[in-house]
């Protein structure tokens, strides 16, 4: 922690002239228990625009929570969707949530159109969501690549935990998986048997109409997957996906000059089934990726904290590039029908082209 300069800086608390004032670490890796001190900390910081939402609870009882990004309009508002922590030992997934979370906030205050996305769009961020899994892999060195959450196996089962990210109602347990309890992959007993994959079903599914792209962060392996796992399906939108996932790449080189690698992960990586991307896409959300983190398998897991900020710094320019996409798609394409709809009223009612200036 160090000491801060202004104390009107992000995170910063109120303080008078005997307190010493300093600066949430956004390049160092935190504890759960400091990451959920510092999403009270962000909601205190600006009430205007960012509220907690409670929407699941782990294995263990510990509640999922996200940060709702975005000005109350009072209106149904179109969603982004971000998750990070979904495998416990990605540690840089939760500091990337945290960094996206800093920067979209500083933008917010000086930048038109992030103030303009602000009003339009609401964003959804979930810094951790698995919980168990995480504070696990805090516990000590032998727990520190814990992947998998914690819940206990099935009957006669001596190992624990089921890989959250194999376990959702996706083509499950086509391809990609194990139904060995104790493999790695493990994708439960059936589809969304998990409570952290459940939270996301219902809150996502709930309101799938709303959200305009699902982007959930993992490491490693510096990659940009597109739906779907299963090498049998293509998705419907499989060259817009591609074109937005290739700008993307473009702009997070364009920061640190780091290559990722787009493309559907039976093409990049490995078949997979059951996993969060492909459940959105299959719900009808448009654009749904998985980022693969820094690095290329150097340091793997255990990622060194000098790396932190330059991950979240290129990872922010390639989510902002698919993010911003999603918002003038929609948007842009909504001036351009009401503009069109006037023209016709007009028309309607004898007005011509050379009376409008």
């Amino acid at each position: 922690m160090v000491p801060k300069d202004n104390l009107e800086d992000f995170a910063g608390h109120k303080t008078d002239h005997h307190e010493v004032q300093v600066e949430y670490d956004y390049f160092k890796f935190h504890p759960m228990p400091e990451i959920t001190d510092w999403m009270s900390q962000v909601v205190k910081d600006y009430p205007e625009v960012v509220t907690t939402v409670d929407y699941g609870q782990t294995y263990e009882n510990r509640v999922i929570s996200l940060l709702k990004i975005g000005l109350n309009t009072g209106e149904k508002k179109k969603a982004i969707w971000m998750d990070c922590g979904i495998h416990a030992r990605e540690w840089i997934a939760p500091a990337f949530c945290q960094y996206f979370v800093r920067e979209i906030l500083h933008a917010y205050k000086t930048d038109p159109k992030m103030q303009t996305m602000m009003k339009n769009i609401d964003f959804y961020v979930t810094p951790v969501l698995n919980k168990d899994g995480y504070i696990y892999s805090w516990k000590d060195n032998t727990t520190r690549l814990w992947r998998k959450n914690r819940s206990p196996g099935p009957l006669g089962c001596n190992c624990s935990g089921t890989d959250l990210n194999r376990n959702f109602d996706a083509i499950w347990g086509s391809i990609g998986v194990s139904f060995n309890c104790c493999s790695q992959v493990f994708c439960g007993t059936h589809p969304a048997s998990e409570p952290e994959a459940q939270a996301v079903t219902y809150f996502v599914g709930s309101r799938k109409e709303d959200f305009l792209c699902f982007l959930t962060i993992h490491s490693y392996g510096q990659l940009l997957l597109i739906p779907y796992g299963n090498p049998n399906y293509t998705a419907s939108n499989y060259d817009e996906l591609l074109k937005v996932g290739l700008g993307a790449a473009d702009a997070i080189r364009s920061v640190h000059g780091m290559n990722y690698t787009v493309g559907t992960s039976p093409d990049v990586l490995y078949a997979n089934a059951g996993s969060s991307r492909d459940w959105a896409r299959l719900q009808g959300i448009p654009l749904a990726y998985t980022f693969e983190l820094r690095d290329k398998g150097i340091f793997g897991f255990q990622l060194p904290e000098d790396q932190i900020q330059p991950a979240c710094e290129e990872a922010y320019s390639g989510a902002m590039h698919i993010i911003t996409y999603a918002h003038d798609k929609t948007f842009n394409a909504a001036v351009a029908t009401a503009a069109a709809t006037l023209w016709t009223m007009l028309l309607a009612v004898g007005v011509t082209g050379t009376t409008l200036m």
